[in-house]
C-alpha cells in the first residue's frame, strides 16, 4: 500500500542532504523525495555505475534535481576519510546526514579493509567514522542526521566479549549487535550534541520489513542466490502485509523532515512489520540504557583511533 500521502516533507531548498546506500532500495527512494523536495542531494556509493544509474533515475523522477555521487566503501576507514575530505574541501554544511546503508548476515564470517567483522565494520563503525569526520559541516549546517536500524534489533544484545566474531561467528547475532550499536551511538549523538550545544539533532528509524536487497543474491558477499527469506517478504510485501520498498523509506524520511521531531525519537511503521509510519513513543529495549549508548560511543572512538573533530 502507498502510505507517501501520509507525510508531508517541507521544502528542502538549500539543504545539502547525503544519504548512504542509496543506490537502490529504501536509500534511493528516500534520496528521491528529499530530491523533489528541493534537497541537493549526495550519494556516496561503492559502485560507481550503480551510483551514476541510480542518480539517473532520480532525475527522470525529478528533472530539477540536484543530485551528485562520491565513492564510498563503508567497510574501508581510507574510502570513509577520502569522501569526508572530499565532503569538507567543498565546505557545503550538511543539513541531513541519512545513515541508511548496510549489509546483512554474510553466510561466512568476513572481515573489512581494516579487520572487523564485515557487519559492525559497516553498518556500525562505517557510519559512525562517517558521521564524526563530518561533524564540523553537520554542526555548521544544524544538521538532522538520521541512522536506520532494524527489526532485527528489538531483542538481542551486543558481543562486547567477541565483537568481531573471532570466538564464534553468527551472521543474525553479529547483524543485530550492529544495528543495536548503531541505535545506541544514534542516542548518544543527539545526547553530546545537547550537552555540548553542537546544534545536531538525532533520531531513529526503522523500516518495517521490505523486500530490498539486503537478502538478493549477493556474490561478492559469498551469497550466490537470494536467501528463502528474500522471496517469502516478496510475496508477503504484494499481499500487503509488510511494506514496500517504497512505504518503508518513509520513516527514515519522516525522521530526517518532519518539523515536530525533536531528536532522541523513534519512528517506524505502525506495526513493527510495516504500515503507515509513526513516530514511535517507546524505545526498543536493547536501546534504552544510556550507559551501554556512552560504552558504544568510546568503543567506536578507540576502534577507529579518532575522536569526533567537535
Amino acid at each position: 500500500m502507498d502510505y507517501s500521502a501520509s507525510i508531508t516533507i517541507p521544502h528542502q531548498d538549500g539543504t545539502l542532504a547525503v544519504v548512504t546506500g542509496a543506490s537502490d532500495g529504501i536509500g534511493l527512494v528516500i534520496a528521491r523525495h528529499l530530491a523533489r523536495a528541493g534537497a541537493e542531494v549526495v550519494l556516496p556509493v561503492r559502485t560507481p555505475s550503480k551510483g551514476q544509474a541510480a542518480a539517473e533515475r532520480i532525475r527522470e523522477a525529478v528533472p530539477r534535481a540536484r543530485v551528485s555521487t562520491r565513492p564510498l566503501d563503508l567497510s574501508s576507514l581510507a574510502s570513509i576519510s577520502a569522501v569526508v575530505d572530499s565532503l569538507i574541501d567543498d565546505g557545503r554544511p550538511i543539513g541531513l546526514l541519512v545513515n541508511n546503508a548496510g549489509v546483512m548476515q554474510p553466510p561466512r564470517r568476513q572481515t573489512t579493509e581494516d579487520g572487523f567483522e564485515l557487519q559492525w565494520g559497516t553498518n556500525h563503525l562505517g557510519h559512525v567514522a562517517l558521521t564524526l569526520g563530518l561533524l564540523p559541516l553537520l554542526r555548521e549546517g544544524r544538521a538532522r542526521v538520521t541512522h536506520q536500524t532494524s527489526i532485527a534489533a528489538r531483542r538481542g544484545r551486543i558481543a562486547w566479549d567477541d565483537l568481531d566474531g573471532d570466538s564464534h561467528y553468527d551472521a543474525m547475532a553479529a547483524y543485530t549487535g550492529s544495528k543495536i550499536a548503531l541505535g545506541l551511538f544514534a542516542r548518544e549523538l543527539d545526547a553530546r550534541s545537547r550537552a555540548e550545544g553542537w546544534g545536531i539533532s538525532s533520531n531513529l528509524a526503522h523500516p518495517g520489513v521490505s523486500p530490498t536487497n539486503l537478502l538478493a543474491a549477493q556474490p561478492g558477499m559469498g551469497r550466490q542466490r537470494a536467501t528463502s527469506g528474500r522471496r517469502v517478504i516478496g510475496l508477503l510485501s504484494r499481499a500487503g502485509v509488510v511494506n514496500t520498498v517504497e512505504s518503508a523509506a518513509l520513516p527514515a524520511l519522516m525522521a530526517a523532515t518532519d518539523p515536530a521531531a525533536q531528536g532522541d525519537q523513534f519512528f517506524g511503521p505502525r506495526r513493527t512489520v510495516g504500515g503507515r509510519p509513526v513516530r514511535l513513543q517507546h524505545l526498543w529495549e536493547p536501546f534504552r540504557d544510556m550507559h551501554e549508548a556512552r560504552r558504544v560511543w568510546k568503543v567506536s572512538e578507540e576502534q577507529l583511533g579518532r575522536r569526533p573533530a567537535a
